[in-house]
């Protein structure tokens, strides 16, 4: 079930995400998952981030993937700020400000995220066709729009697409930064349909994907992500706060390099 958030946002970056207190009830829910699987009382099946993305066939390892908080700068209505219902606001390049916003552009190692949405009572083996996915990160200097100091006037790196009929989407964006205290992470909803997403009602799923280490210390040699090479030297995926009890359902496949840029692919079963 998704949690509200707060009424007050804090300014301070290290601060996304809440913090361990924040998300301890999610995290002892998924953990009584697990114990349960273990006891053979829940059959934990699911669609891994190495599995084959098209959703066209069933996979004897299919379970839902594992809710999360959608921090304290989702923009979806949840905490007084709300980007789904402006016009605008579906589409695939998420680089630009848009609509009455600053008009500002998101820097950064050129990436594209797709995920690939699948019905996970089938088995994963059908794609959710007309489902919706808002989507949103932070930017190269790990700052959130319409939150963070700087940033409040811009909305970019938010976007919402509708799944085509591979229960696909695929979003044009840059490669997010590492800021104090998270794991780089790309954060999003599902919604069972695009009326659904605009109207910011009925969230399916909410959820993060997880970015590898290899290729976050190759983009984070580059320029502009000084910052996040300090950050990233003292995480790991396993003390995240969010992904510590578990991220093989949401660590994306990456490829790519810094000059061409990255696509990362992960398949979302709800």
């Amino acid at each position: 079930m998704r949690r509200h958030q707060h009424d007050e946002v804090p300014d301070e970056v290290h601060e996304h995400d809440r913090g361990l207190s924040y998300d301890l009830p999610v995290l002892a829910r998924r953990r009584m998952i697990r114990l349960l699987a273990g006891a053979s009382l829940v059959p934990l099946v699911g669609c891994s981030a190495d599995e084959d993305t098209t959703g066209s066939a069933a996979t004897p390892d299919c379970a839902p993937i594992p809710e999360e908080t959608a921090g304290p700068y989702p923009a979806d209505g949840s905490n007084g700020v709300n980007v789904l219902k402006e016009s605008g606001v579906v589409r695939g390049d998420i680089r630009k400000s848009f609509g009455d916003s600053a008009g500002g552009t998101a820097e950064g190692v050129p990436l594209t995220v797709t995920l690939t949405v699948v019905d996970a009572d089938s088995g994963c083996g059908t794609p959710k066709k007309g489902a919706a996915v808002y989507l949103w990160h932070c930017d190269r200097e790990g700052a959130y729009s319409l939150y963070s100091e700087g940033v409040r006037d811009e909305n970019y790196l938010r976007g919402v697409q509708e799944t085509d009929e591979a229960g696909q989407v695929t979003f044009t964006s840059v490669f997010p930064g590492c800021y104090a205290g998270r794991w780089p992470h790309i954060h999003f909803e599902v919604y069972d349909s695009l009326a659904d997403a605009t109207a910011a009602t009925a969230i399916t799923s909410t959820s993060q994907l997880a970015l590898p280490k290899d290729v976050c210390d190759t983009v984070y040699a580059t320029e502009g992500y000084e910052a996040s090479v300090t950050h990233l030297g003292s995480l790991s995926l396993e003390s995240d706060g969010v992904f510590r009890d578990g991220y093989e359902r949401q660590l994306a496949v990456v490829k790519g390099s810094t000059d061409a840029g990255y696509a990362a692919n992960l398949t979302v079963a709800v």
